[in-house]
């Protein structure tokens, strides 16, 4: 059965306004793993180990699940294939199946086949696995779970479907592994209005709204147990300032390929979202989860 409408978060539609502008683009100030996401990093870790610091990230989700010689595993919102990728040549993950909802993303993947991956352009809503998976990861998806306008009990009931999605894909003790942008000492009801805040959810990531802590922890109760839980919001303002540095010094490649307003969109964007993690209005939160075998509320 496909979901409704009013189910879905971020269309394909407002997926692709974002992450289809180029891939050139997005290679010219990502690191070399195409990593679109918050690095892990270590204390007094030059800049220049950006590319380190995003595998050490990929690592961290793939220890979070105890990926090492699992047969299956579901990526959820793959990007590029960057996890994927490092799931079966490292850790020796059998099969890695990736979901994204960019034509963008999955033709850079598909011009790098890996008979062990398998990338579809599919909404995890609409997703049917052949069998059972080991463990799921989701990094930099769950923002685009819900909408802005929504109330709270359709937001977190869009957030509960995709923890009962999860538990019903995870074979019994399966682990999830989750990272998301959230918010953070700010109430985004006092803000929803404000000119950033529109940029965002707007401009940037049409469709799309960033969860609570306690949106999480309501949504998944019963059928996960938190395991683990850090905010790295430090680390994503220094992974910012990174993207934002970089992109800013490659400006004449850059408008090779995309025009000025779509330059200075993402310019702007990236000093934004460094400011926001900088002053702890957002986290980032990375949750480990495992499967409660014996649900405390009705899946």
């Amino acid at each position: 059965m496909t979901a409704t409408t009013d189910q879905r978060g971020a269309s394909p539609e407002a997926i692709r306004k974002h992450y289809d502008v180029a891939n050139e683009f997005y290679e010219l100030w990502l690191d070399p793993t195409l990593c679109y996401s918050c690095a892990l990093w270590e204390d007094d870790e030059p800049d220049s180990m950006l590319e380190q610091a995003q595998i050490r990230k990929l690592d961290f989700h793939a220890n979070q699940i105890q990926a090492t010689g699992l047969d299956r595993v579901l990526d959820i919102g793959c990007g590029w294939g960057a996890l994927v990728r490092r799931l079966v040549h490292t850790h020796q993950v059998g099969h890695a199946t990736g979901l994204t909802l960019s034509n963008a993303q999955a033709e850079w993947s598909a011009a790098r086949p890996d008979p062990r991956i398998d990338i579809r352009i599919e909404s995890w809503l609409d997703h049917r696995p052949a069998a059972l998976y080991d463990g799921i990861i989701s990094v930099g998806a769950f923002e685009h779970f819900a909408k802005a306008e929504w109330p709270d009990e359709q937001r977190i009931a869009a957030y509960r479907t995709f923890f009962k999605k999860c538990y019903e894909w995870l074979k019994p003790s399966g682990r999830l592994s989750l990272q998301t942008i959230s918010y953070g000492n700010v109430d985004p009801t006092t803000v929803k209005d404000q000119p950033d805040t529109k940029f965002f959810f707007d401009v940037i990531f049409p469709e799309s709204v960033l969860p609570t802590l306690s949106d999480i922890v309501t949504a998944s109760e019963g059928l996960f147990e938190v395991v683990n839980l850090r905010n790295d919001r430090e680390h994503y303002y220094r992974t910012c300032q990174i993207w934002y540095r970089t992109l800013v010094a490659k400006k004449a490649e850059a408008l090779k390929i995309v025009d000025l307003e779509t330059y200075n969109r993402f310019v702007r964007y990236l000093k934004l979202s460094a400011f926001v993690f900088g002053n702890s209005y957002t986290g980032l939160l990375r949750i480990g989860f495992k499967r409660w075998d014996e649900p405390r509320r009705a899946v």
